[in-house]
């Protein structure tokens, strides 16, 4: 079955909002066995609306249509699907009822504009909304399926779940859309396709992309597989990917990499504490996104200025002067230092010039080095990293945390 996503909202067409219920449906439709072969981002003009609809009907068999439901003049939706329908909308009394009574639960009051909401095109079936003042239509014309959702993930994803997940069960003909995810770090982009394309081959029915991002690269593998069927050569293309990569597959099961090192470190019994500069606090911000990180991770000092490295982690005031902050020299003993500071089994540490200005012939914006200690060895790693100021600090981050795990992955190698 061919599907369609038409997302409404001149907010997305501004740099400030993207379509995200766009990416929970494309999943939610695949698993059901509907193919999303158009993604559609429309603004609130009704016009564009009308066309937007018009064409999804004569091309797809389910179209779902997110936004536009609200009680606000330019919540058009409804008004466009009754046009290009050729119906019209009439105020369900039992909605309205309820409509509210949801009002008078929450002790406000309602406008007249709210009455919109109770508004249904003629032939329509309500799908109630839980958490929102919104109804949602479902409706049929030519043999076509129709879903009008509300815009807000909190309150469009509950509705699918309840009302359109099983009305297009059984519809996708015995077929649903199998995945499989690799992610990859420390090695590039173009390294990682040249070592896993000629592994392709052998897959016709496979659809791989590769999405790299500051973070990690991301490796998906598609295919269409009968329901109730697990990924069949999903499993083995995935598997020889993971052989052909090594260590540099840091997560299939989608676990992030904070949570990988959170892993590696409670299962050794060894303790964390981190010495940031560039990073500015985003190293210790993205290892405490793990729940109990606490039992693992001691603290971390942001130690900007070369005042601060000295005093918080007593880096020499000779090493400062003579290799500078952003130095090998100074990310070991920044590592060393906040180790011993906060008496931890590893320090870790990122200092680096992030730009825009502060950069040099000899130490370019983009240089960063990382440290690392644990007491029997103390490194440091070079590199020169591409981006904007914010894409830097975010590439050092993940870079430290990187280095980390093939610390923990090999005990007593070379990072």
């Amino acid at each position: 079955m061919k599907a369609e996503i038409i997302a409404v909202g001149s907010e997305m067409l501004t740099p400030d909002s993207i379509d995200t219920n766009s990416l929970y449906l494309t999943r939610r439709l695949g698993e059901a066995g509907c193919s999303v072969h158009l993604k559609t981002v429309v603004g609130d003009e009704p016009g564009e609306i009308v066309d937007a609809l018009r064409a999804a009907l004569d091309r797809s068999d389910l179209i779902l249509v997110s936004g536009g439901l609200g009680p606000t003049e330019d919540d058009r939706t409804r008004e466009a699907a009754a046009r290009v329908l050729g119906r019209p909308i009439r105020i369900d009394p039992h909605l309205l009822g309820a409509l509210k009574g949801k009002f008078a639960a929450r002790g406000l009051r309602m406008n007249k504009n709210n009455e919109r909401q109770a508004e249904v095109i003629e032939g329509a079936e309500v799908l109630d909304n839980p958490f929102g003042t919104a109804p949602g239509m479902w409706l049929e014309e030519r043999g076509r399926l129709l879903a009008l959702l509300p815009g807000p993930p909190r309150e469009l994803e509950p509705m699918f779940e309840a009302s359109v997940a099983p009305r297009i069960a059984g519809l996708g003909g015995g077929e649903r859309l199998a995945c499989r995810s690799l992610y990859v770090t420390g090695i590039s982009e173009s390294e990682l396709d040249a070592r896993i394309a000629p592994l392709y081959a052998a897959y016709p029915r496979v659809q791989t992309t590769v999405l790299a991002g500051t973070r990690h690269i991301a490796v998906r593998l598609y295919r269409w597989v009968p329901a109730g069927e697990e990924g069949g050569d999903l499993d083995e293309l995935a598997a020889r990917i993971r052989a052909e990569l090594g260590d540099a597959v840091f997560s299939t099961a989608g676990e992030t990499m904070e949570e990988v090192i959170g892993r590696l470190l409670r299962d050794s019994d060894r303790t964390l504490a981190v010495a940031e500069s560039c990073t500015a606090g985003m190293l210790g911000m993205q290892i405490t996104r793990v729940a109990g990180s606490s039992a693992w991770f001691l603290g971390g000092v942001l130690c900007y200025s070369n005042s601060s490295k000295r005093d918080l982690c007593a880096v020499p005031e000779e090493v400062l002067r003579r290799y500078g902050a952003v130095s090998a020299e100074t990310a070991e003993a920044l590592a060393r230092g906040v180790r011993l500071a906060f008496g931890s089994s590893i320090g870790l540490s990122v200092t680096g010039i992030a730009g825009p200005g502060g950069g040099s012939e000899e130490k370019p914006v983009g240089l960063v080095h990382v440290g690392y200690s644990d007491g029997e060895r103390t490194e440091s790693l070079r590199r020169i990293l591409p981006g904007d100021r914010e894409s830097i600090r975010e590439r050092s981050a993940a870079l430290a945390l990187s280095w980390l795990r093939r610390f923990l992955l090999r005990p007593g190698e070379d990072g």
